[in-house]
């Protein structure tokens, strides 16, 4: 280690006195007296007029119409060949082949130097680079700061205000420009999602929401945009998005958030960021708000990820849609420069700081220290304190050969953010290994197994990615509380909190591993429902992309109308995900629903989930019985148990299925249960993410596999390929796809019980309704909280006693496109209500 800091620290003094934008000791020349204060709002735009206009490129001026994706890589190209404080490039191709442009500007002279200033900004995040050093980094070199728009396509504003940023930076010779040019290099993105932005719909082609992609990286223009950012890793990363109304949101943040982001950060996006932003907005008469709906805690988001990867400032805005498009170009434009100038006037400040959260997360993995759980804004309270246990390794066995392509795909996606991996080169006895949902034993790990140190200035991320339990701080859930990569994958492994060096060596870059599926029957997909159906669009959008990028099968779409018109011929598979089964099965009518019947017991095989398993039973193909859950569950993971046969291939004994409010199903036979969520209190049973109540699923079935005369149903309760990283129960699916099963041809097709069908129909088709649970003494002033909103409820029992109140949301809208589900919080905070869940849609 004395060896490895010499060198760091000589690669450092060497780097100083070389850096791009000046010398790396003190002049000597009298300090000039200072210059009078820039406004950084307030000082008039002076353009040196070598750089085209919007109007004399497009031929209109940014702000008069929303500029389409094509007219924004047409003025960027513009800007960039006019001007040598620009260089642009593409980051990645969409999935329909659009490319994501982007722009670097700064100086002519960082610009040029821009090689160097990668290595500087390398050795300030290195931990190991001396205090000394850094400091003299900080101040010869630029901050790298972001602005990236668009990546909800019809969320528009923030793109055409990126590009005015871009040409003011550009094209401006005022003092107020040259502050953020002199002190920082701007990475600007004006567009994260072309092809939403040309279908003027929120989600990418595949129907992914790329605002909740960025962990798992499934989507190019996720990966791409990443891959960037490791490039150019951010100390500032803006976030431009668009919401229903006319108000502006920026932070301070809704709690919860993750326990593990270094502390500062949340500073600069509060006290510096956010207080500017304050007075800005106070000072102009503009309305906004902050504190409430968009918290910093699923690893998913454009805030979250910079923040915990990057230990940026991560921020999301969100300009009103109702404004006229020059409102919404000028505001989030308004944000965009606010936030450089006030990155640009604390700048070497800034890098100092994300240099020292390096090297405090270093020393934090050397000690096993976790951040404990906060909360931030006043009146919450912490609901659950991160364990008082020290983690300084992480392990992921690499001895079972069914999972290599899985557990290669956690070290790839570790690796390409900057975790250093390494490989046990002998065996190595660890007297308290904690397996993932497992007790403390002393266990000998084999030769070969995967060893994450936590000692590393990825600490941060490594706990994000491979904790045991997020350890929810705050029970209000803008999106999903589970995502650890080991559960998700089905990847065996656990912690150690001893101080341990193994003999190890480091592992070479990770290959994107093949996920290839072979077979030779004809597949199809049902979709149950199109135009604004979120479930049925992402479902069948997670599964299209799972059977085209993953395993590369050919498959056939269709509609209920498609089925009832006799379009199963030549059919072997059907593959129904999640959607409206009342409606489809209306759709289908006594014929459709006939013809699926029909279809499996002559030997077809249905594989459904969600929808598709409550369609089956409302079809007559199942006969499991399928009802509504009390417990709340917005979004975690939890061990099942799995029996071995040909549909458990590569599985193994257990497999956590991510769960959110999903049915509950009973099989008719136990005989035909897959898998199955063990008894509660045993040391089987274990749940990561937060829950209330999912003790009503012990004993229930997660999957099950019917033969139905000639064919078979295989079935989940839950989605098996949640934003198609879920990769342990998708293997299950594609077993259903491939697997050889028993013939079935002597039983008999036999229709569901009446009382199976009549609860499957009494199960109600909805679009992520808004939910919110409460103790029975709260529930006339929830009530009253959603009447002042005119709202439509259904009222249910809960856990415990408590009260659900379930309010529908037609169109699946997200809580900042609902009308008022962005104000709920606020309002149940004001009444004195404190709920045991606030689940808003996403």
């Amino acid at each position: 280690m004395l060896k490895r800091f010499t060198v760091v620290a000589t690669a450092v003094l060497a780097v100083a006195t070389t850096l791009p934008s000046g010398a790396a000791h003190a002049d000597p020349t009298p300090a000039a007296p200072p210059a009078p204060a820039c406004d950084a709002t307030g000082t008039p735009p002076a353009y040196h007029g070598r750089v085209p206009t919007p109007r004399s490129v497009l031929g209109f001026d940014l702000g008069e119409r929303e500029v389409t994706s094509a007219e924004s890589d047409t003025l960027l190209g513009a800007i960039d060949r006019a001007s040598d404080r620009v260089v642009s490039g593409t980051l990645a191709t969409s999935s329909e082949g659009r490319p994501l442009k982007y722009a670097v500007v700064g100086t002519p002279h960082n610009i040029r130097n821009l090689r160097a200033i990668e290595t500087s900004i390398k050795l300030l995040r290195n931990p190991l680079t001396p205090a000394g050093a850094a400091r003299v980094l900080a101040r010869n070199t630029p901050a790298i700061l972001w602005v990236a728009g668009n990546v909800h396509g019809g969320e528009e504003s923030g793109t055409d205000a990126a590009l005015k940023t871009l040409h003011d930076l550009a094209g401006r010779d005022d003092c107020a420009a040259r502050r953020i040019l002199d002190n920082a290099v701007v990475v600007i993105l004006p567009t994260q999602n072309p092809d939403g932005r040309e279908a003027d719909t929120r989600r990418n082609a595949y129907s992914f929401d790329m605002n909740r992609d960025w962990f798992a990286r499934t989507q190019p223009e996720t990966d791409g945009k990443i891959e960037l950012m490791r490039k150019y890793p951010p100390q500032l990363f803006i976030d431009a998005h668009e919401m229903g109304g006319t108000e502006y949101f920026f932070p301070p943040n809704a709690d919860p958030f993750y326990h593990d982001i270094a502390e500062p950060t949340i500073d600069w996006i509060n006290n510096t960021y956010g207080a500017a932003m304050i007075g800005e907005f106070t000072r102009r008469g503009i309305p906004f708000f902050n504190r409430d709906v968009y918290d910093m805690f699923y690893m998913g988001y454009g805030d979250t990820v910079p923040t915990t990867g990057f230990n940026a400032a991560g921020m999301t805005f969100e300009k009103g849609n109702a404004s006229p498009i020059a409102a919404r170009t000028f505001e989030q434009w308004l944000t965009q420069w606010v936030s450089l100038s006030a990155a640009a006037a604390k700048k070497t400040e800034i890098l100092t700081t994300w240099h020292g959260m390096y090297a405090e997360a270093f020393k934090q993995g050397l000690e096993g220290r976790l951040e404990p759980n906060q909360v931030y804004n006043p009146g919450n309270e912490v609901i659950t304190q991160v364990p008082d246990r020290k983690v300084r390794h992480y392990f992921l066995r690499a001895d079972d050969p069914a999972k290599k392509a899985e557990t290669d795909l956690v070290v790839r996606r570790l690796q390409r953010m900057d975790v250093q991996v390494f490989r046990l080169a002998r065996p190595l006895t660890v007297g308290d290994f904690k397996p993932y949902g497992r007790a403390e034993a002393r266990t000998t790990l084999p030769r070969g197994t995967y060893w994450i140190p936590m000692a590393q200035g990825q600490k941060h991320w490594i706990q994000a990615m491979l904790n045991e339990d997020t350890y929810t701080p705050f029970p209000y859930f803008y999106d999903v509380t589970a995502w650890s990569l080991p559960l998700l994958g089905n990847v065996s492994g656990g912690s150690s909190g001893r101080a341990l060096l193994p003999l190890a060596t480091p592992v070479r870059a990770v290959d994107a591993p093949s996920a290839r599926v072979t077979t030779s029957r004809a597949i199809g997909v049902l979709q149950l429902s199109g135009g604004t159906a979120q479930n049925a669009a992402e479902s069948s959008g997670w599964l299209r992309h799972r059977l085209d990028r993953d395993w590369k099968l050919p498959y056939r779409v269709l509609t209920p109308a498609d089925v009832a018109a006799g379009g199963l011929a030549g059919l072997d598979v059907l593959l129904v995900p999640d959607g409206p089964a009342n409606a489809a099965s209306t759709t289908l009518g006594e014929t459709g629903r006939a013809a699926l019947r029909d279809w499996v017991g002559a030997g077809g095989r249905y594989v459904g989930w969600s929808g598709g398993t409550q369609l089956a039973v409302l079809a007559g193909i199942s006969g499991v019985t399928l009802a509504e859950p009390t417990s709340d569950v917005p979004g975690s993971l939890l061990r099942t148990t799995v029996a071995q046969g040909p549909l458990s291939r590569g599985v193994g004994p257990d497999v956590m299925q991510f769960y959110a409010y999903d049915l509950i199903m009973r099989a008719a036979n136990p005989a035909h249960v897959l898998t199955s969520y063990p008894a509660a209190g045993s040391p089987e049973w274990f749940l990561s993410g937060f829950a209330l109540g999912a003790e009503e699923l012990a004993g229930t079935a997660a999957s099950v596999a019917e033969p139905v005369g000639a064919g078979h149903a295989v079935l989940f309760a839950a989605e098996p390929n949640f934003r198609a990283f879920t990769d342990g129960t998708a293997k299950i699916v594609a077993n259903a796809i491939t697997a050889d099963l028993p013939s079935a041809s002597a039983r008999s097709s036999r229709a569901p019980a009446p009382d199976a069908s009549k609860a499957a129909a009494a199960v109600p088709d909805r679009e992520s309704p808004i939910r919110v649970t409460v103790a029975a003494s709260g529930r006339d002033r929830v009530a009253s909280v959603l009447k002042g909103f005119g709202a439509v409820w259904t009222e249910q029992a809960a856990t415990g006693g408590a009260v659900r109140f379930t309010v529908a949301n037609p169109g699946g809208l997200d809580a900042h496109e609902h009308a008022w589900a962005g104000k709920l919080p606020g309002a149940l905070r004001a009444a004195g209500v404190s709920p045991l869940a606030v689940v808003l849609p996403n």
